[in-house]
């Protein structure tokens, strides 16, 4: 029997078996929450709304089964070891393929050691860091697993989630999140599975070069040595400039791609918890918030909302300041933090080179450098100011949690002016739908440059890469996703058609 109950903030959620209880008018075993979700429309009746399976007995659920590939099997270099190279590597064991997955980072646990040594030192590992290494740039996230695409593959990326060890209300939250601790545990179980069968893993060794032969793909050059290959995934992440570089001269068809710029806004988490849900905050989970402006003559949005969260340094090239938010599962921290970007245009890039995007970061990315008095150290401006125009001197109620420190700038000092102008213009606005969202004491650290791919690496219909049969552009760095769960799926979809051609 499927039902839908409501429990009040205050009720435990044990209160859903007496619900249970009283609905089905019988024994029963088999108690499941299938959904899970909060309707805060009003504040004054805020409810948990529950979607459960309940029965005398558990429905029949038997393991899924894979259709193994059998002959001769492939040759299959994965470069990437982030989400969607992950998923792709466990869904081709899962059919027989046994691949090779190559990581310019480290594993996940001596990366954590690596990100750690940069916030607090400013000792930059170029190859290991919050964009490289074992698990992808998501691993230092809030770990969000909801996702606009509608892909077929969603469902399959929480399960795998699952079998790898997220907490169980993954599997029906309806924004499910595993944070940045409990992620780095799911990645080294997924890389235990693919050691365990057979696949192998090399770290801290980069994609080099590529060779076809007639067409196809024929070896690939990794750590020096040539290796051959029937087929190349590649699922590099949004941050892998010089091997978008390395692709563009070996003739891959290589276009820009529009993404958003901006900065991070903090706030202190009570703040927003009130302004979202009233006296009951405390009561429920840190609130959240995703907000949209149309008030200027550019878009601008609010991008990996991490409510109890921090704003990390997130650089992978010297002399440069990238910032992004993290948040843990428990969502514990003083502040919540946010990307507000701005949609950023072709005309913007200046020119028509297929890179022009990677060095429109750049330039954002060392301006911030340059503004923030270096070391790392990030420009922050606070809202009251922003908007007012003037500098800030001092910081009111909202703290910032940048690591590596932070210098009063102006943001125009890094951003162009169109960004700030839209962004002046889209703050009264969103304050019109989130109470206390443009309050003074706000704080805006910059730079917010890698929100996604600038580049999409050509594909066709069969995902290979157009004129280059044997390789698949795969995941957000190829430009085909936009997050964790997209990125796993395109990893999944990936792999099938891989699958399929040699059954």
């Amino acid at each position: 029997m499927i039902l839908q109950l409501t429990l009040r903030p205050e009720q435990p959620e044990e209160d859903l078996r007496k619900l249970c209880a009283k609905k089905f008018r019988g024994p029963f075993r088999h108690f499941k929450i299938l959904k899970k979700s909060l309707d805060a429309r009003k504040k004054t009746d805020i409810r948990w709304v529950y979607t459960v399976e309940c029965g005398p007995h558990a429905p029949a659920e038997g393991p899924r089964r894979y259709e193994q590939v059998k002959g001769n099997r492939p040759k299959v270099v994965i470069a990437g070891a982030g989400p969607a190279g992950l998923f792709c590597a466990v869904r081709l064991l899962k059919h027989g393929i046994v691949p090779l997955l190559v990581e310019r980072g480290k594993p996940v646990e001596e990366r954590a050691k690596d990100v750690e040594e940069f916030f607090r030192t400013g000792v930059l590992n170029t190859a290991s860091n919050v964009q490289f290494g074992e698990g992808g740039a998501g691993t230092f996230s809030d770990g969000k697993l909801n996702t606009q695409t509608n892909s077929s593959f969603n469902r399959e990326v929480i399960e795998t989630f699952l079998e790898f060890g997220a907490p169980a209300e993954v599997g029906y939250l309806n924004k499910p999140h595993i944070g940045s601790d409990k992620l780095r545990q799911v990645v080294a179980n997924m890389r235990n599975f693919i050691l365990a069968g057979g696949g192998e893993i090399l770290y801290s060794v980069l994609l080099e070069d590529i060779k076809f032969q007639d067409g196809a793909l024929s070896a690939v050059k990794i750590g020096g040595d040539w290796r051959e290959a029937d087929i190349l995934v590649l699922a590099v992440g949004h941050s892998a400039r010089d091997t978008f570089e390395m692709l563009l001269g070996r003739g891959f068809l290589i276009e820009q791609k529009e993404f958003a710029v901006g900065v991070r806004i903090e706030h202190l988490q009570d703040a927003i918890g009130k302004s979202q849900y009233g006296p009951q905050y405390r009561l429920l989970p840190p609130a959240d918030y995703k907000l949209v402006s149309h008030a200027g003559e550019r878009a601008a949005f609010t991008f990996c909302m991490c409510p109890g969260g921090v704003v990390i340094p997130s650089a992978s090239e010297e002399g440069g300041v990238v910032t992004n938010g993290m948040s843990n599962f428990a969502r514990e921290g003083r502040n919540a933090n946010s990307a507000l970007v701005v949609q950023v245009k072709r005309e913007d890039f200046g020119g028509e080179h297929p890179l022009a995007g990677v060095e429109f970061q750049r330039r954002l990315e060392r301006a911030a450098f340059l503004a923030g008095g270096g070391e790392y150290r990030a420009p922050v401006q606070l809202v009251g100011d922003f908007l007012a125009g003037r500098e800030s001197g001092r910081f009111g109620e909202v703290l910032p949690s940048y690591a590596r420190g932070t210098s009063f700038a102006s943001l125009n000092a890094f951003l162009p002016e169109v960004i700030t102008r839209t962004m002046r213009e889209a703050l009264p606005d969103m304050e019109n739908k989130l109470n206390g969202f443009a309050s003074p004491d706000a704080v805006l650290t910059g730079v917010e440059s890698r929100t996604s791919s600038p580049v999409r690496i050509l594909r066709g219909e069969d995902l290979q890469a157009v004129g280059k049969r044997g390789v698949y552009p795969c995941g957000e760095g190829c430009g085909y996703a936009g997050g964790i769960t997209s990125a796993a799926a395109d990893g999944l979809r990936v792999a099938e058609k891989i699958v399929k051609k040699f059954l």
